[in-house]
């Protein structure tokens, strides 16, 4: 999704100039000069000890330092700039492919070369800068608020990896929406216009509105949150997981009620506080593996799938709340059951005054406990799914799973409130995941 400055009118220098010139020196420069020294180094040694000579007729005597006779030179150094350049070069085509769907609807996972010149030669005076500003924002916003799905999103591939992107940073959007509002009622105003954002792309012929999709949006929400709604791919993700969870922006607003502070009372109500802003989001993954993919599938094998998805959502949200204890005592929220609490002669307030007690981290560890058993019954649906996705799914799942390994172990490390894992864990736990 960085790699959208190609120009085909730059033919003269190179078709994808503009990219190159735009892109880190260490994926550029650094891959050149890196093999270009090795290479200079090694020919040198092979030269001075007689291990191959160049011809007096065919060299002109020059030398780059001592040894080193200067056709080897340039030879090297040309041939490391076009490996390099032409990687660069296939990037570009393949990213301006896979990001413009009204230009190349139709883009087989190896594009022929006619297909990929044809990429790099679109004029940038027709990219849909609005979706490129979109697709940097949603990447950023991931980057920023999940460091393990960011590392997973990296494994997926074209298409299905910018639209499961662009689903993070709706799911984000709605939820910040309703949690940085200022009041109760400023958060039902989110979710209220939420429902009507979701009216209007999936009740075409609906009267409330008659405007167009992103005339609405940019009329209705502030900019940081317009692209996340106006890229998001509706036209292909069910309405009913969106919809669900709106329902559980709402159930985090009972938080606040007067009449019921702790609204989640019972495990049965954790369960399906999980289903609604979590299960609704994994089968919403599922939903675009199998749009993106053509993996002969029966209706009944995907729709238990697509369950199975959702049963992962929920243990990967108790996880989520297992980690976020203490964070989210601090905005006085408690999503242990009041049951369970009850059962230690505690109460939410108690949680919410001292969120650290031992009795605090039993409830932590028999949540976890559910985690885990929800996980190990519905990890076997991940090798059910189509091959390309198979290997970045597990990636999503393990990274975030291993949030909960790493909160069983005791002196687990603590950022901002929460448990994190170390980077070079994530890429293991990452590597391991492929490996599979």
């Amino acid at each position: 999704m960085d790699v959208l400055y190609g120009n085909g009118d730059g033919l003269a220098r190179t078709l994808a100039y503009q990219f190159l010139l735009g892109l880190p020196w260490t994926n550029t420069i650094l891959p050149i000069t890196v093999p270009t020294l090795y290479l200079w180094i090694v020919d040198t040694l092979a030269l001075k000890r007689g291990t191959w000579v160049i011809e007096s007729g065919t060299k002109l005597g020059w030398h780059l330092w001592d040894g080193l006779e200067i056709e080897e030179a340039v030879f090297f150094l040309a041939t490391n700039l076009l490996i390099v350049f032409g990687l660069v070069a296939f990037d570009n085509a393949l990213a301006i492919l896979q990001t413009f769907p009204l230009m190349f609807p139709n883009v087989p996972i190896l594009p022929s070369p006619v297909t990929l010149v044809r990429g790099l030669l679109v004029p940038i005076a027709n990219y849909d800068e609005q979706r490129i500003k979109g697709l940097k924002e949603a990447l950023e916003r991931l980057r920023r608020k999940s460091r393990s799905f960011y590392l997973a999103s990296g494994v997926f591939q074209g298409r299905l990896r910018i639209d499961l992107v662009l689903l993070y940073s709706f799911c984000r959007v709605a939820d910040d929406l309703v949690d940085n509002a200022g009041s109760v009622t400023e958060a039902k105003h989110w979710i209220t216009q939420m429902n009507r954002y979701l009216n209007h792309a999936y009740l075409k012929d609906s009267k409330q509105d008659s405007k167009s999709m992103e005339e609405f949006v940019k009329a209705t929400f502030p900019p940081s949150a317009q692209a996340a709604l106006i890229l998001l791919p509706t036209s292909y993700l069910s309405s009913q997981p969106l919809y669900d969870l709106l329902k559980g922006f709402e159930m985090d607003l009972d938080f606040s009620s007067s009449d019921n502070s702790f609204p989640i009372v019972n495990e049965s109500l954790l369960q399906i506080y999980a289903s609604r802003v979590a299960g609704t989001v994994a089968e919403a993954c599922i939903e675009l593996v199998y749009h993106h993919t053509s993996a002969p599938v029966t209706q009944v094998e995907r729709q238990n799938i697509v369950q199975a998805g959702g049963q992962m959502g929920i243990a990967l949200q108790y996880v989520n709340i297992a980690r976020d204890i203490k964070v989210d005592a601090q905005i006085s929220r408690v999503y242990l059951p009041t049951t369970w609490l009850k059962e230690r002669s505690l109460n939410p307030e108690d949680v919410v005054t001292a969120p650290d007690t031992p009795h605090t981290e039993a409830l932590r560890q028999k949540l976890l406990d559910q985690a885990m058993e929800i996980y190990s019954q519905a990890r076997a649906a991940i090798e059910l799914l189509p091959l390309e996705a198979r290997g970045p799914m597990r990636v999503a799942v393990e990274s975030y799973m291993e949030i909960g390994r790493i909160l069983r172990k005791p002196g687990y490390q603590v950022k901002a409130g929460r448990a994190t894992v170390p980077k070079l864990r994530r890429l293991e736990v990452a590597w391991t995941a492929l490996s599979r």
